[in-house]
């Protein structure tokens, strides 16, 4: 994936959302449902209804960028709230993408001792 900004947020806009929408669909669904500017260089993530499907909106400075991204097999992990963003980090949306639950992820191991 070609990688934000650094100081570009991630968003993702809670529920379910019609993906047949396109640019200028997402865009306005982002000013008006989500209350955020399409043009500020923060990411926003859309999920459809059956959940295999995901689709990325993001301004590069040049002009909007629209990545989709269709699980084979199983369903990507959202929010519960019906309504309203939850703020992502980029580690977290890589997990997200690759279908992991990125609320809690778990460490493999821990260390024992310092010395």
């Amino acid at each position: 994936m070609i990688s934000p900004p650094a100081g570009a947020r991630i968003w993702i806009a809670a529920g379910v959302t019609d993906l047949r929408r396109g640019f200028t669909g997402l865009s306005a669904a982002v000013q008006t449902v989500l209350e955020q500017d399409p043009f500020a260089g923060h990411v926003f993530v859309f999920r459809g209804r059956r959940g295999d499907l995901v689709k990325l909106l993001w301004w590069d400075g040049d002009g909007l960028c629209l990545f989709a991204k269709r699980l084979e097999r199983g369903r990507f992990v959202w929010p519960q709230a019906e309504s309203g963003t939850v703020s992502l980090t980029r580690a977290q949306l890589s997990m997200l993408l690759e279908g992991i639950d990125w609320r809690r992820p778990a460490r493999t191991w821990k260390p024992e001792m310092a010395v």
